[in-house]
Order: structure tokens, then C-alpha cells, then sequence
């Protein structure tokens, strides 16, 4: 059994932001955070106070996470970034909100004193005297504190106060991983009902120092324990005045937590067959469960339903079976060619999470090269003349302003040609394509030349609006992009013929052969860390190489089309973890924790050139090595330099890590591995919804076959039905006898008071 949560984040659109830039405008981007944690960095939405984004993310998460934060900033090319305000969402507030919590949000001005993360690790007693107790509060450590100062760290130390005392740890430089192995001692009165309050700060020379959190523990309790001691996380102080909203703007979002306790395997096999089978039989069968879950599944979460149902057949090796069912159910109930899938259906829903599960990879092969290289070139394009911007052009002394026919003309030339690179890829991408997709798409076309045999032609030619009305521009300012769009429409329909011209003999050679090789997981271009020389006269360099992770191992090469060389077996992968930015100077650094051919644990840093780069690789690597035996519950942020470990100060190389490693922090890609008992869970949670009018749905199918009965028994077609709803009173039982266990030890932060 596993406790799962994930994160669905839609971060919608910006409202009235302030102008931060002094053409009275803005250029903002949010950055989510998870406890403190980047995760999440949108596109920058140039000249506007009125942002739309309309980014959709999933995150999946420890159940143990406390809180997500947005960030609305400014983005500035020669100065530091400018923080417009902020919209928290601490894990209570999305647990009340089942259904997800969507609407417009105020952003509030970002307070130091609430800008706080990180855990100290406390020993606490009350040890007993011959006059009075005494409270001992030892001071061991602290991880992840907030980086106050410019060289990315802080000179944190601890203020500990009870019952009128105050006493200071030692400051310990430039670190967010302190240790101080510091005890204090005070006399604890009978009755006292003070609480004792603990402080991190950041210790500045010229300046005030900096809060870093707080915690307050509640000394009756512990008088009752006697003893505690562990990790608590530090706290913002909310006993200063919070500072008004402002006129800051706000934030449309929509964020969803997800909580879910997976079972072992062997508890969803009955459930995974029963679907399994009514898919094999098909139409041939009673064909009542894949209709019924259609019919009591509404419209908000269709698409949900149809995305786990396609990837759990997916799993089973029956998705083209799957979607043939439903191709001939959505057939059935269609009278004329030019409808087919423009419902909101489960066969259009499931259609396009396949195309998107199955083809996704294809898709960024075949079209990002294009894609890059347009955001590579940077070039200024406008069609329509309303919106036309005049720059100069020339070179120094030499300025004069473009025409606006120029810019027109100009912008047609560029976007002919990549229109025209688009569609030529595309057109070439036939052998690409992959045997699922392709046999997929060919039994589609079967199944419609069977229902309307005489629209065949009609159809292909309808397919993706390429119908010749429709690919009429509907501006005339679009009006010189028609030739190519024309041209390509020409293209299209022989590639589609050419795509489902596919025989079952070529789709398992071409899928054996895929299965054959180990597709990557991720690939692109990174920069290693490299060392030259030794001892203090040492100096560090990124070299740029082209790396690929497959479910087998991470490789390199010099360019995209060398020779790749394998670098680390993935049953070696001890941990993916972020490099604090002070280690080397730069962000969006990575490193890799491994072991050698002999079992000597090795450490390879990576730069991204992002961090939405960075946590994508992160995320690759956590999901590829997750099973792997001897992963890494702790690890050093920082690198080992000189004789000293930069993020903590200690100086055994061997010594343990000073902060908690993240494997279970991932983003959801569409092309993550298969999650067969999630997807059943998922299933199950879903037809629990929907048991009442499943329930409903039987009984009245039990009526009718009475009715038909000579003897006035219901026979075989209730049996599907039947078995499902004994199915989900199993796996009723199982989630209850799970949850019957042994309760878990309380934590030791439940003495903590409120903050």
C-alpha cells in the first residue's frame, strides 16, 4: 500500500497588475512553489498588465507537503526581477475544496517575515533537580534555510527564549545547512504555562538581521513526554502586523489535490480483467460495461475517464482494441459521415489522449527541431497591419524606420517558410509515426468505409478541416499564406493515405523493433561540470554535451547525430537532486548521485539552461530510477571543495548528507512509464462515484431481461454488470482493512504550538 498525492495546476490569467516598468506596463511570469521549492516557471507574457497564460501542469508530490505558492514577477533584462505579489494555498485549503479550487485570487505583497522554509533539528528534556526541572533545549541542526544574502546563502543562528531568558547559538557563515550541537538550560516553574520559543536568524554585519522562522513548543506537553526530539519546520512569524493587499492585481487559477492510497496489485487483477475481457469480446460480447461507464461519466470528467481507462488498456497491450470499440459505438449511434467525433464523447476524449500518450514523442521528434529553431531566430512577425510595429534597421549612423509594406512582406517571406518546413516534415514523418498509431488509425478508417461506404472519399478529405472552404483564410490579411497552405493541403491528404496504408505484418515488425531498442526518455543538450588541475589552484568549467535518458541508462555525445556513449547504468542512479546556485556560481544546476563500477558513490554535476529544463530532467531521472534498491534518503546540496562540504562545512567527504532528498517531486509528462496500479486505483475511485447509477443501470437491465425471460429469470447479459459492482465491494473492503491498520506513531512536531 502507498499514500500518493499530485498537484493539478491551471495557472489561467492576470487582472490590474501595477506597472513596474517606466513604460507604464509590465512583462509578467508566475513561479509556483512547492514548500519554498521552485517547480514550476510559465512563459513571460510581454507589455501587458493583463496576462493570459493558460498553462496546465500536474505535480506529484510526498503526502507530507504543506503548502503551494504563486509568484506574479517582472521580468527585467538588465536588473534583478521584480516580485509583483504572491497567492499561497497551504494543503488544508485544497483538501476542503474536493472538486479543486478555482477562481480569482488578490495577490498579496510578499512579507520577509512569512518568506520563510526550511526544519531545525531540536533535542528538548525536562530534566529533573532536587529544587526544580529544568528545560533543556539542545540546538543540533537546520537544512534548506532561505538565502538571505547576495553570495546565496546565510550567517544563521538561533535565539532560544523561555520565561523571560534569551540565549544565542554561534553564527555559522555562509551556510543554509548549520551545525551548532548547542545545548541550553532553563528553570522551568510549576504550572508555568509559557511556551518556549525557538528563532532562526541571519546575522548581517551592517544591516538588521534577517528572520528565518520560528518554532514554539509547547512545554506542558513536553512536560507530560518528558523527552522529544526531531526535525520541525520553521514557521513564519504572524504575531507582526501583516501589511495591506494593495491594489497588486489578481490571479485567476485552478489547483486540485489529488490524495490516493494504491493497493497492491494482486487487489485490482479482478478489476483489470473484467475490463480487459469486455474490451477483447467487443462488440461480439454483452458490450455493457465500456457503454454504461460512458453513460453515468459526465461531461467535466470525461476527459479525465477516458485518459486513465486509455492508458490502463494501454498497459494491457489493448488500446487499439479499446478505441475500436468505441469507434464502432460512436459509429452506431452517428447518422451522417461529417459528425463522427465532434461530440464530447469517450471515444473523442480517448482518441485524443492516445494520440497524445502514444504520440507525444513522435511529435516532438518530428516538429521541435522546427519549433527551436523559430524561437532560436527571434525575428519580429506581423500580418495584420493594425498591429504593425516600425523599427529601424541599418547599422550604426546608418538608422532609418521600415516601411510598414516592408514589415508585411518580410513577415509573409518568414512565416511561408516555416509553414512550408512545418508541413514538409510532417509529410515525411510517415515511417516516423509509430505501428500503434498508424494501425490505429487504419481500423478507424475500416470502420468507417463499413458504416457510410459510399463518404469514404469525403471523409479523408474532411479529416483535420482540411476541406477546401474551410482552409480559406478568414482575414484577408492572411491572405499570402494561402499558396502554401494550399499546397500543403495537397501534401496531407497523401500522407494520410499513406499512414493507415499499413498491413498487420508491417505493424509487428515495426513494433518488435521498437521494442527491440530502448525509446529515451528524455534527450537534449546539457553541460557537464569539468575540473582543471588541483588543490586551491583548481578551476571548474561546463562543457556543453548531448545527453540521453532511456529507461536503461544515461548517455552523451558530442552532437545530436555522434555516437552516443553510455555514462551511467540506471540500476546505478542513487539520486537527482538541485545544486545550491552558490556552488558554482550559476542556477538550474543538477547533480547525479551514482555508484561506480565498484560501488564508490560518484557525483556528476549538470547545468539546464532553465529551470523548467532542470525540473524536467530532475523529474525524468526520479521516474526512471524509482524502483532502484539503494536510493539515497539524504544528500549534500552543495559540492565538497577544499577539505569542506560548501553547503554544510563538514569536512569527512563520507559524511552523511545534510539535507532530505525529493524523489517522489516529479512533473508529469505525457510519456511517463505506465503506472498500471494508479491507473486501476484511479478507475476504481472513479466507478465509486458512480455505483449508485450503476446500481440503478443493473436493476433496470435485470427488469428488462425478466421481461423477455420465458421463465422470468434474468440471464447471461447481467452478468458483466454484476461482476463489477462485486468487484468494487472487494476492493471497498480492501481500501477499509487497509486503513484498519495499526495507527501511525504521532510526530514529534504535535508539540509545537500555534504560530
Amino acid at each position: 500500500m502507498a499514500k500518493r498525492s499530485s498537484l493539478s495546476i491551471r495557472i489561467v490569467e492576470g487582472k490590474n497588475l501595477p506597472a513596474k516598468d517606466i513604460t507604464g506596463s509590465s512583462d509578467p511570469y508566475c513561479i509556483v512553489k512547492v514548500d519554498n521549492e521552485p517547480i514550476i516557471r510559465t512563459a513571460t507574457v510581454w507589455k501587458t498588465l493583463c496576462p493570459f497564460w493558460g498553462e496546465e501542469y500536474q505535480v506529484h508530490l510526498p503526502p507530507t507537503f504543506h503548502a503551494v505558492a504563486f509568484y506574479v514577477m517582472d521580468e527585467d533584462a538588465l536588473s534583478r526581477d521584480d516580485v509583483i505579489g504572491k497567492v499561497c494555498l497551504t494543503r488544508d485549503t485544497l483538501a476542503s475544496h474536493p472538486k479543486g479550487f478555482s477562481g480569482w485570487t488578490h495577490l498579496v505583497e510578499v512579507d520577509p517575515n512569512e518568506e520563510v522554509q526550511g526544519e531545525i533539528h531540536l533535542r528538548l528534556e525536562v530534566v529533573p533537580g532536587t529544587r526544580a526541572s529544568r528545560l533543556r533545549c539542545s540546538v543540533l541542526e537546520a537544512r534548506d534555510l532561505a538565502p538571505k544574502d547576495r553570495n546565496g546563502a546565510s550567517d544563521p543562528f538561533v535565539r532560544v527564549h523561555y520565561n523571560g531568558r534569551t540565549q544565542e547559538t554561534s553564527v555559522v557563515k555562509k551556510s543554509c545547512y548549520p551545525r551548532w550541537n548547542e545545548t541550553f538550560e532553563f528553570e522551568l516553574e510549576k504550572g508555568a504555562t509559557e511556551a518556549l520559543s525557538v528563532e532562526a536568524w541571519d546575522w548581517d554585519l551592517v544591516s538588521r538581521n534577517d528572520f528565518l522562522g520560528k518554532v514554539v513548543v509547547n512545554v506542558q506537553r513536553l512536560c507530560s513526554a518528558q523527552q522529544e526530539e526531531g526535525w520541525f519546520r520553521l514557521q513564519p512569524d504572524q504575531s507582526k502586523s501583516r501589511r495591506g493587499e494593495g491594489n497588486l492585481g489578481s490571479l485567476q487559477l485552478e489547483v486540485r489535490l489529488r490524495d490516493e492510497t494504491v493497493l497492491p496489485s494482486i487487489c485490482y487483477q479482478p478489476l483489470i480483467q473484467l475490463l480487459c475481457q469486455e474490451v477483447k469480446l467487443g462488440t461480439q460480447g454483452p458490450g455493457q460495461l465500456i457503454p454504461v461507464i460512458e453513460e453515468t461519466t459526465n461531461a467535466e470528467c470525461r476527459q479525465e475517464v477516458a485518459t486513465t481507462l486509455l492508458k490502463l488498456f494501454l498497459g494491457q497491450g489493448l488500446a487499439k482494441d479499446f478505441l475500436d470499440l468505441l469507434f464502432q459505438l460512436e459509429l452506431g449511434r452517428t447518422s451522417e459521415a461529417n459528425t463522427l467525433f465532434r461530440s464530447n464523447s469517450l471515444a473523442s476524449k480517448s482518441m485524443e489522449s492516445f494520440l497524445k500518450v502514444a504520440g507525444m514523442r513522435y511529435l516532438h521528434g518530428i516538429l521541435g527541431p522546427i519549433i527551436d529553431r523559430v524561437f532560436e531566430e527571434k525575428k519580429y512577425v506581423e500580418l495584420d497591419p493594425s498591429k504593425v510595429e516600425v523599427k529601424d534597421v541599418g547599422c550604426s549612423g546608418l538608422h532609418r524606420p521600415q516601411t510598414e509594406a516592408e514589415v508585411l512582406e518580410q513577415s509573409a517571406q518568414t512565416l511561408r517558410a516555416h509553414l512550408v518546413a512545418l508541413l514538409s516534415a510532417i509529410c515525411r514523418s510517415v515511417r516516423a509515426c509509430p505501428a500503434v498509431v498508424r494501425a490505429t488509425f487504419r481500423q478507424l478508417f475500416r470502420r468507417v468505409r463499413e458504416r457510410f461506404p459510399s463518404a469514404q472519399h469525403q471523409v479523408v478529405q474532411n479529416v483535420g478541416n482540411m476541406d477546401a472552404p474551410v482552409s480559406r483564410a478568414k482575414e484577408a490579411w492572411m491572405e499570402p499564406l494561402q499558396p502554401a497552405v494550399r499546397q500543403g493541403v495537397v501534401h496531407l491528404k497523401d500522407f494520410i493515405t499513406k499512414l493507415v496504408d499499413i498491413e498487420e505484418k508491417e505493424e509487428l515488425d515495426l513494433q518488435r523493433a521498437l521494442n527491440s531498442q530502448a525509446p529515451p526518455v528524455k534527450e537534449g543538450p546539457l553541460f557537464i561540470h569539468r575540473t582543471k588541475g588541483k588543490g586551491p589552484l583548481a578551476s571548474s568549467s561546463f562543457k556543453k554535451l548531448y545527453f540521453s535518458l532511456t529507461t536503461e541508462a544515461l548517455s552523451f555525445a558530442k552532437t545530436p547525430s555522434s555516437k552516443k556513449s553510455t555514462f551511467i547504468k540506471l540500476a546505478s542512479i542513487r539520486a537527482a537532486e538541485k545544486v545550491e546556485e552558490k556552488s558554482f556560481g550559476s542556477s538550474h544546476v543538477m547533480q547525479v548521485i551514482y555508484a561506480d563500477d565498484v560501488g564508490r558513490a560518484q557525483t556528476v554535476y549538470l547545468q539546464c539552461k532553465c529551470v523548467n529544463e532542470l525540473n524536467q530532467w530532475l523529474s525524468a531521472l526520479r521516474k526512471v530510477s524509482i524502483n532502484n534498491a539503494a536510493l539515497l534518503g539524504s544528500y549534500h546540496p552543495g559540492i565538497f571543495r577544499g577539505d569542506k562540504w560548501s553547503c554544510c562545512h563538514q569536512k569527512d567527504r563520507t559524511d552523511r548528507g545534510c539535507d532530505k532528498t525529493h524523489s517522489r517531486v516529479t512533473l508529469q509528462e505525457w510519456n511517463d512509464p505506465l503506472d498500471h496500479d494508479l491507473e486501476a486505483q484511479l478507475i476504481y475511485r472513479h466507478l465509486l462515484g458512480v455505483e449508485d447509477a450503476l446500481r440503478e443501470k443493473h436493476q433496470l437491465l435485470c427488469g428488462k431481461a425478466e421481461a423477455k425471460s420465458p421463465t422470468g429469470r434474468g440471464g447471461a447479459p447481467q452478468e458483466p454488470l454484476a461482476q463489477l459492482l462485486r468487484v468494487l465491494q472487494d476492493l471497498r473492503e480492501a481500501h477499509s482493512s487497509s486503513l484498519a491498520g495499526p495507527p501511525p506513531r504521532e510526530p514529534h512536531h504535535l508539540l509545537e504550538l500555534q504560530t
